[in-house]
């Protein structure tokens, strides 16, 4: 399995010699991969689809950039750090959280479809280069511990988060995807994202048109996926929505009209308008009650 999985053969980095950099062995059966020790120059590692519950011997290959362990028996991803390892792929098998991820290069974490409960043992100290997380089709409850500051995008659909915690540090998240999750509100937001530009959250369980209000200080939206809500199935939901966020490009599946935009800012203007048109005076209206009977009988 070895002899047939290396290939990439490359130069070492004193450039005297020459090493095999790739090893792919999917769908093996593999239970032991104590041999991969001595490889050290290996940079790209595809070990999915086999039987793995231990992944200590990849700690002496530190030259690693790119690792996927998809479909194994992993109940951890506890690793030694791998000063330059890129890539993770932990999708498909037994974790049950996050703690033991500190690699420090890392941009791309996959550990979708495990069944994490919790964000909170992630390191956020040493994954300060994190941008892409997916966390699809796991158990989580709430989005607390996944405040990671350089993360731009966020997958966590077919999980039970009914709460939105914790996301005041992901400045520069331009992506999120909520789909299939058990959410009533939209509170938890924050002003500080101001990067975000796509917000799915089909499939979850809003149903006031007003909770969109909630999401007016996030000044770059511009996609926002709201079918399958409850809110979804109202009168004039489009029109609606689009009169709370007029900055918006796409709602759902289609790019918002021109004709669309234009009959929604009449909708905000009025209600405007309403909100700023004084009420006559509760004591005054009583008054006025008064002198119209004052009037009125002497003419009886």
């Amino acid at each position: 399995v070895l002899k047939e999985g290396l290939s990439l053969l490359c130069k070492t980095g004193n450039g005297l010699a020459h090493a095999y950099v790739k090893f792919e062995a999917k769908s093996k059966d593999l239970t032991d991969i104590s041999l991969l020790e001595s490889f050290i120059h290996l940079r790209y590692v595809d070990l999915s689809e086999n039987k793995l519950q231990d992944l200590a011997p990849l700690s002496s290959l530190t030259h690693l950039l790119w690792l996927k362990v998809d479909g194994n028996l992993l109940s951890s991803a506890c690793m030694q750090e791998l000063p330059y390892l890129q890539v993770i792929s932990f999708a498909r098998n037994h974790i049950k959280d996050m703690e033991g991820i500190t690699h420090p290069r890392l941009a791309n974490l996959s550990m979708k479809e495990n069944k994490i409960q919790s964000a909170l043992s992630l390191s956020h100290a040493q994954l300060f280069s994190l941008q892409i997380l997916e966390l699809r089709g796991n158990k989580l409850k709430s989005t607390e511990g996944l405040s990671l500051p350089k993360l731009k995008t966020l997958y966590l659909a077919q999980n039970t988060i009914s709460s939105l915690e914790g996301l005041e540090g992901l400045e520069q998240l331009t992506t999120l995807h909520l789909r299939d999750n058990q959410l009533e509100t939209l509170d938890g937001f924050s002003s500080s994202m101001k990067c975000l530009q796509y917000l799915n959250l089909r499939n979850n369980r809003i149903s006031s048109i007003q909770e969109v209000a909630k999401l007016q200080f996030l000044p770059m939206l511009q996609t926002l996926v709201l079918l399958d809500n409850p809110c979804s199935e109202e009168t004039s939901y489009r029109l609606e929505v689009l009169a709370l966020l007029p900055h918006l490009q796409r709602l759902d599946k289609d790019v918002v009209q021109q004709e669309e935009r234009a009959e929604a800012k009449e909708i905000r203007q009025i209600r405007q308008e309403e909100k700023v048109r004084p009420a006559w005076p509760e004591e005054g209206s009583k008054g006025k009650e008064r002198g119209s009977d004052m009037l009125i009988k002497p003419l009886l």
